[in-house]
């Protein structure tokens, strides 16, 4: 390596870290004493000759062996410059690639897990397996095209509709995780909503673990959302704190209002506070029945437990059996709370932790086009269509799952895949 040799860090052991004196290549003194390993292709990370250079640490030397190695020849790397090279080079497939990316960002241990698992190549043989059963579906077929003179032809009918079948029901399979596997990057978006002063910003602070919104007991101090993202058993959650919802507000208010409907339509799960000690008024009611109508997943909350006895409201009714009843004040019913969000948004990923994840729009993307070609194949077929027609929607679904492993690309896809990596990773 022409480099290397320039600092001073030629003749290095293979795979094993060498104290060596980096020398500037234009004067040969001294920059630093550093440990450097030499990683030859092609079975390093990027299948390259690869050379990790460890400087001291502080502000000045590592830029000074940085400007010491670009005068030697090299050059900054791109946004995911060696990831992209490992692909290139057959060490990983593009479903490995993004799993990199996400491990490098992952914010939660679930998303680090489902990472792991990527890069371990659990989605990547999913894939293939399915790939691999199109392919003997479209032999089925293209045998019966080729002789179909046979007097007791190859195509067993009822074992290709079986073959359909199952096809389509492993898709729906990596499909049905997909959005707790997409909500795995961002966190789970729980709005925290209902009237003033019923306790939000305080269940808010307490889940976050500290102060982050202002609370007092003047109704509508909170007049635009606020988020935090906390990790519940590991898994994210991006919370919302918004301002009250009620009619009759003044201006600014109202806009903070119209903030927290923006987000109750995009929410994964909603807390609805409602305080202790009282019965739901009518509007809450409704609302609460439009939310659970919507198939949104909504947790009533019943705030300042420990100002009522509990299970029974202030005028003497039992209090309503959906509820949460919390005190943030003593954390009475908090770890209750928690478990029932972690039911509410992330029961699948849970119930079956170590299975295949579909973590990116790319790959639900790809796996709905395949599906629906599928599904396109078995219409044609009932609808009487020659086999050569019909087989072509095979075709397809095969092509969408090699694009989804990367083994069909474009450069255009490539870019958008490794544009988002830290630089040089």
């Amino acid at each position: 390596m022409d480099i290397a040799a320039r600092l001073g860090l030629d003749r290095l052991e293979p795979r094993r870290a060498s104290l060596r004196r980096l020398e500037h290549p234009t004067g040969g003194q001294a920059v630093d004493r550093v440990l450097a390993t030499l990683f030859p292709g092609p079975d390093s990370y990027s299948g390259e000759d690869l050379l990790e250079i460890s400087s001291h640490g502080g502000s000045l030397l590592p830029q000074l062996v940085l400007d010491a190695v670009l005068a030697a020849g090299a050059r900054p790397a791109d946004p995911g410059e060696f990831t992209r090279r490992a692909y290139l080079n057959g060490r990983i497939d593009l479903l490995q690639a993004e799993a990199t990316a996400d491990l490098i960002e992952a914010q939660s241990p679930a998303l680090a897990r489902a990472a792991l698992g990527q890069l371990e190549r659990g989605l990547s043989r999913r894939v293939e397996e399915l790939r691999a059963r199109l392919i003997d579906a479209q032999a089925l077929v293209a045998y019966d095209i080729d002789f179909p003179e046979e007097d007791d032809g190859p195509l067993d009918t009822a074992r290709l509709d079986e073959a359909v079948r199952d096809l389509l029901a492993d898709i729906d399979v990596l499909l049905a995780r997909a959005p707790e596997g997409e909500m795995l990057r961002e966190g789970a978006l729980t709005v925290i909503a209902g009237r003033p002063n019923a306790g939000k910003s305080s269940l808010f602070n307490r889940l976050v673990g500290f102060q982050r919104a202002i609370v007092t007991e003047h109704p509508g101090t909170t007049r635009d959302a606020i988020e935090a993202v906390v990790g519940i058993d590991g898994y994210p959650f991006r919370l919302v704190d918004t301002a009250g919802l009620r009619g009759g507000a003044e201006e600014i208010e109202e806009l903070g209002i119209e903030v927290a409907k923006s987000y109750l339509e995009r929410a994964d799960v909603v807390l609805f506070c409602v305080e202790a000690g009282r019965p739901l008024e009518p509007d809450e009611e409704s609302f609460l029945s439009r939310l659970q109508a919507s198939g949104r997943a909504t947790i009533l909350v019943r705030t300042k437990a420990d100002l009522h006895a509990a299970g029974v409201a202030a005028d003497g009714c039992e209090a309503d059996a959906r509820a949460v009843r919390v005190s943030v004040s003593s954390g009475f019913g908090i770890a209750e709370l928690g478990k029932n969000m972690l039911d509410a948004a992330w029961s699948a990923v849970r119930s079956a932790p170590e299975a295949p994840l579909v973590t990116r729009r790319r790959h639900v993307r790809a796996l709905e086009d395949a599906r629906r070609s599928v599904d396109e194949f078995e219409r044609a077929r009932q609808g009487g269509l020659p086999a050569e027609i019909a087989v072509t929607h095979l075709q397809d679904a095969t092509l969408r799952l090699e694009e989804l492993l990367g083994a069909v690309t474009t450069e255009d896809l490539l870019d958008r895949v490794f544009s988002s990596f830290c630089v040089g990773k």
